[in-house]
């Protein structure tokens, strides 16, 4: 039996871990979560445990320029506290640390029209506090790797599943309202959190160290998941041709545009593990999204 730590109270990302193990391999695991608000943490002993999965952090919420305050605070809680949390665990005896990182330390979306494809050679680019406080925290933590102390790093693309938060909501919400949606060709890698869950549970089971970039099988398009969402409430929504230019204009304006119609994607090999983890494909990943 695996013991894991879960550091980060009530996060999306732990919650749904934690439940898809207990429902999927019940006995196998034996999970612990540890809150890392406040100082409480700090007097509890990671010795024992083969993993620290740590998700706690600040999301990225902003889609403009940011306060000096909320630049400390993400240097503080995505920088600072990983750092620490790693060192603890190693020092404590852990035998693996995890670290959910994030694409966004490659910077932007592409412009619409244009592509953006990660690769081995990439190198990241953070174009704001966000994802240089999450490139900064990987850089703290992977000197801590030895034989007897994994580092492993994972940095997936926007994740998606039932009761997340963030874009897939703003996208659900037009998905329910709108007759006609805006057709612009797009790709994204994109991650449903299943997917995730099981590729967490293989990086613990085989001790994995190292850099990661776990995606959903196929790409996805903003106006496609739009259409699926729609779709699986059974409702429908025509995609219309010809808004390209105006979005382009609005996307002068605010980054938002970009952000939801831009493309991003991973190359495809950067993501192929010798195990298979996607539970499901985008369209039925959408569907158990949207079930009751």
């Amino acid at each position: 039996m695996k013991k894991v730590l879960i550091t980060g109270a009530d996060s999306y990302i732990g919650t749904s871990f934690e439940n898809y193990i207990k429902s999927n391999y019940p006995g196998d695991f034996e999970i612990d979560t540890v809150d890392m608000r406040g100082d409480g943490w700090r007097e509890k002993s990671f010795s024992g445990y083969d993993a620290v999965f740590h998700v706690a952090g600040i999301a990225h919420s902003d889609s403009g320029k940011i306060s000096p305050e909320k630049e400390k605070l993400y240097r503080s809680v995505n920088t600072g506290l990983t750092v620490e949390t790693a060192k603890k665990a190693k020092a404590d005896g852990a035998k693996q640390f995890i670290f959910m990182s994030s694409a966004i330390i490659y910077g932007k979306s592409a412009k619409i029209g244009k592509s953006k494809v990660i690769t081995k050679d990439t190198i990241p680019t953070p174009e704001n506090a966000y994802g240089d406080s999450k490139l900064q925290a990987e850089n703290g933590i992977k000197p801590l790797a030895d034989e007897n102390f994994k580092v492993c790093v994972l940095r997936p693309p926007m994740i998606y599943g039932k009761n997340c938060k963030g874009n897939y909501q703003t996208l659900r919400k037009l998905a329910l309202k709108l007759k006609f949606f805006p057709y612009v060709k797009n790709e994204r890698s994109m991650l449903y959190i299943e997917n995730l869950c099981e590729f967490v549970r293989l990086m613990i089971e085989n001790v994995e160290s190292g850099t990661f970039f776990p995606q959903n099988g196929e790409y996805s398009s903003t106006p496609e998941m739009v259409k699926l969402i729609a779709a699986a409430n059974g409702k429908k929504v025509r995609l219309v041709k010809g808004f390209g230019w105006a979005l382009k204009f609005l996307g002068l304006f605010t980054g938002l545009v970009q952000k939801a119609f831009g493309s991003l994607t991973y190359d495809k090999e950067l993501s192929v593990y010798k195990q298979t983890y996607i539970i499901t494909d985008f369209a039925g990943s959408i569907g158990r999204t949207e079930s009751d």
